[in-house]
């Protein structure tokens, strides 16, 4: 007998529905699993039976084959235990899969018959509705995830049982809901991590207000003790909340990684990665014989933190120019290509030298010029033209460390936050991937970025002077519109193109010393 069950499986981000096909014939018993599987899907035979088993079933006698159809496509992880465990049933008559028609069913199984979560589901519901199918068959873990998707009706199973007596009609299982609308209301910062703890650095926090109000890179480089680290950890606390198509692409990678719980149905927060120096290029952007994300997308529309940058490795610093170039992952593999957004607020902070001391030509002991070149030398110049604001963070004095005087809350400098990005939010309505200034792409900035004859004559001095180039150019550009956008000035005037300029520090030759 002939069966039919639908599944999906994951392909970076993006689903593809399979067709799980099961057919049970006359002869000696063997089970033949075929359509490119993986050792997970191979080892579901073993799950199956023992789950059959415990659950009171009879594994089908006779010649098993079961086909992922298409054929030619590999597929992964345990999602199809249970889709194949369902058309083994409906092959040996023993459950009814009329209502399985127009449904696509996912779910690990244990060896008692209970269903576990699986990864990916957000992306495969989305591919499901799209595809025209009603209803999803899923474990209860990944109920809330899968709700969050309109327009297909959501059924969490907790055991194997559970499927088979709602299919033949002896229970019913409502259909689960996500409120999105209360997933998404505005919520208080954490006041663990607030600006008002920094003392002096009002340079500093001003780049790092302008940084997040556009969305640019930032690189922070001061002596030890001076604060980087403190307030680059400041920083998710001023950035605007997530808007819902933002919400559900990060949601999606952190799904296809397995990072969501069963009580965590959406990424609400923008994602704040700080890995370790010593991390490998694929842990960074990505990869694996499995292609899965790395870093870079797992902060997709958050910030990643890269704290002394010198310290990692060329190759892995390397890696990232296309992906922060393109905001987009492209791993290749000869089964399979996949794509994974990495559209990240880049922040870095390094030590001027290997003492963390800048050069001093009065002070015999101080760092020495050329040591501080080499240390710089280790972060290509490629690298630091796709960093828009290069920040000099100086050693706070007695009188700052001891004043008395509350820095501005980071409630406050995230209203103005909110206001810019409100603005660009406006002004790129109706363009796809185009949240904030930094991912405008070179036509968009010749088309948003106009700057007067007298901001060009000023412009034209800073890349004369400054030799920058033709990325530099338009990350000038990009920054001073955000800084026109928190003034809430609808051009770009000359003291915004200024400000802006005066953050290319490590553009200037000779700048350390």
């Amino acid at each position: 007998m002939l069966s039919h069950i639908l599944c999906a499986s994951t392909y970076g981000v993006e689903a593809h529905i399979i067709r799980v096909e099961t057919h049970v014939a006359f002869g000696l018993p063997k089970y033949n699993l075929v359509g490119l599987p993986d050792k997970a899907i191979h080892e579901s035979y073993s799950r199956i039976e023992a789950a059959f088993k415990n659950s009171g079933y009879s594994f089908p006698y006779g010649r098993v084959t079961v086909n992922l159809a298409p054929a030619d496509l590999p597929k992964e992880g345990s999602a199809f235990d249970l889709p194949i465990a369902l058309g083994l049933l409906a092959a040996s008559s023993q459950v009814n899969t009329d209502e399985l028609a127009n449904a696509v069913v996912l779910g690990e199984l244990a060896l008692d018959g209970s269903v576990r979560p699986v990864r990916g589901i957000l992306p495969i519901a989305v591919e499901a509705r799209d595809r025209g199918h009603d209803t999803l068959i899923l474990p209860t873990d990944n109920a809330a995830e899968a709700g969050v998707v309109e327009g297909i009706r959501v059924l969490g199973v907790r055991t194997l049982l559970d499927v088979v007596d709602m299919l033949n009609g002896l229970t019913t299982i409502p259909p689960h809901t996500t409120d999105v609308d209360e997933l998404l209301a505005p919520r208080p910062t954490d006041i663990g991590f607030d600006f008002s703890d920094v003392k002096g650095q009002e340079n500093v926090k001003r780049a790092l207000e302008v940084a997040a109000a556009g969305g640019h890179n930032i690189i922070l480089v001061g002596p030890p003790g001076s604060g980087k680290t403190m307030m680059a950890r400041r920083l998710p606390g001023i950035l605007p909340p997530l808007s819902p198509g933002e919400a559900l692409e990060t949601t999606k990678i952190h799904s296809v990684s397995g990072m969501l719980g069963g009580d965590r149905a959406l990424v609400t927060v923008r994602p704040f990665r700080a890995p370790h120096h010593t991390i490998s290029d694929v842990a960074l952007v990505g990869g694996g014989s499995t292609p899965m994300p790395g870093e870079m997308s797992l902060a997709h529309n958050g910030v990643l933190f890269l704290d002394e940058l010198p310290e990692f490795k060329r190759s892995a610093l390397e890696v990232m120019r296309q992906p922060l170039e393109d905001g987009f992952v492209s791993i290749s593999r000869a089964k399979m290509s996949v794509k994974y957004p990495s559209r990240v607020m880049l922040v870095a902070s390094m030590n001027p030298s290997p003492t963390g001391d800048w050069y001093d030509p009065k002070a015999a002991s101080g760092s020495q010029q050329m040591a501080m070149q080499r240390y710089l030398a280790k972060i290509s110049g490629p690298l630091l033209d796709r960093i828009d604001l290069h920040i000099e963070v100086p050693k706070l004095g007695f009188d700052d460390l001891t004043s008395r005087h509350e820095g501005e809350t980071s409630d406050r400098i995230r209203a103005r936050v909110i206001a810019a990005r409100e603005r660009q939010a406006h002004r790129f309505l109706g363009m796809k991937g185009v949240y904030n200034n930094a991912q405008m792409n070179t036509r968009l900035v010749r088309k948003v970025c106009k700057i007067d004859d007298a901001g060009s004559s000023l412009l034209k001095k800073a890349i004369t002077m400054l030799g920058l180039s033709a990325r530099a150019y338009d990350r000038i550009l990009k920054v001073s519109r955000t800084i026109a956008d928190l003034d809430g000035s609808e051009g770009i005037r000359t003291p915004h193109l200024a400000e802006a300029i005066q953050y290319r520090n490590l553009d200037r030759e000779g700048w350390l010393g």
